[in-house]
């Protein structure tokens, strides 16, 4: 059984740990309150410019676009979203392991990394790191998000990369945050959507050319998704810190709360035991 001291020493290490988790879940909420408000604001236009563009190329007869077909390269460049610090339960390690499921080949796949826990996590299991940057997760702009695009495009039309994926953290809610990995180039027309009765619907009419006008918008789409996804990363990041923090805290609580039980218990027993010595002394005397 461990010494009165070892005990102390334990409890008192235990309480230290607590306050420090518990600081850093107050720190966690305030930014999740904002981070939430921002990607709640960010959340609709994002999710109508997806839904925009997948009901424009439906509504478009036999397009014929590179961005909407495989490049003859087979490498597939994945942007994997993920911050620059632990701490977080396990919201790095759920994407890294999306990734690493995904089924893409690893030695097909280019990573483009956003935050330093997803970059060198993915480093270990051997992926190969195209372009990084550590700075863009702490305070993601629209700007930043087109400057990404463009480095991404650029690879494609250059025929580096035949594919392009996006691998982030969904913020459903404070509690609930779900890994999520999509495909961005080349876009997918869902058949289904178009299967409607003959003059339901009338064929996109393209003004300009179609060529010209998918030049311009595919760029916005991708810059929306990517600057959405960056502002639901933060709000997700802050939400799993504080939840993380929430359950170290109750945990050194629950620890604190034996220590305490067993530091009472050796603390009686070594009273009994001065009590039993002095009583069997005084026997011995008498």
């Amino acid at each position: 059984m461990a010494s009165m001291r070892d005990i102390k020493r334990r409890k008192s290490s235990i309480q230290s740990t607590q306050q420090i988790t518990k600081a850093m879940k107050l720190v966690s909420t305030v930014k999740l309150q904002k981070a939430r408000s921002r990607a709640e604001q960010t959340n609709p236009y994002t999710n109508h410019m997806y839904q925009t563009i997948r009901s424009i190329l439906t509504k478009s007869a036999n397009v014929n676009h590179p961005y909407l077909i495989s490049g003859e390269s087979p490498k597939k460049a994945v942007v994997a979203i993920t911050s620059n610090r632990g701490l977080a339960g396990g919201y790095n390690s759920n994407i890294v392991k999306l990734i690493a499921n995904s089924g893409l080949p690893k030695e097909d796949v280019e990573i483009y990394a956003i935050g330093n826990k997803g970059q060198d996590a993915l480093i270990r299991r051997g992926y190969h790191i195209k372009y990084s940057d550590s700075e863009l997760i702490e305070a993601p702009t629209y700007p930043d998000a087109a400057a990404l695009c463009k480095q991404v495009l650029e690879a494609f039309t250059n025929g580096e990369i035949g594919e392009i994926y996006l691998a982030y953290t969904h913020f459903k809610n404070t509690v609930s945050q779900e890994p999520t990995l999509i495909k961005l180039l080349p876009v997918e027309i869902d058949t289904t959507e178009s299967e409607e009765p003959v003059g339901a619907t009338a064929q996109m009419v393209y003004e300009p050319t179609e060529e010209e006008a998918l030049d311009m918008i595919i760029p916005k789409y991708i810059t929306s998704l990517f600057y959405g996804a960056l502002v639901e990363a933060v709000a997700s990041e802050n939400g799993a810190r504080m939840q993380a923090m929430d359950s170290a805290t109750s945990n050194a609580e629950d620890i604190i709360s034996d220590l305490t039980l067993k530091y009472n218990r050796a603390r009686q027993g070594a009273i009994t035991q001065e009590l039993t010595e002095i009583i069997a002394g005084a026997s011995a005397i008498s």
